[in-house]
């Protein structure tokens, strides 16, 4: 328990920052679900415009501070990488 006035703000804005950073991890992995879907069905245009969503979500959470700059990188190139082999 925090003994500061301080210790508790830091407290409360802690749980505040992790709900926001939940926020945008849970919507990256639900595009990457959608994403992955459609490029198995082989839809390339489905595929092009959540691909283009996808990578305007993911520099937004890099922007952000919620994901590694690396990570949201490595994310966009395999998913580049894995769209690019359908056409």
């Amino acid at each position: 328990m925090a003994n500061h006035k301080s210790a508790e703000k830091r407290i409360r804005s802690s749980e505040k920052e992790a709900r926001v950073n939940k926020h945008w991890k849970t919507s990256i992995k639900t595009h990457e679900k959608r994403l992955r879907k459609s490029i198995e069905s082989k839809n390339k245009e489905e595929t092009t415009s959540l691909l283009k969503s996808f990578f305007s979500l993911v520099d937004k959470a890099k922007k952000k501070g919620v994901i590694h700059k690396n990570t949201a990188n490595r994310k966009k190139a395999g998913f580049a990488t894995k769209a690019h082999r359908i056409s």
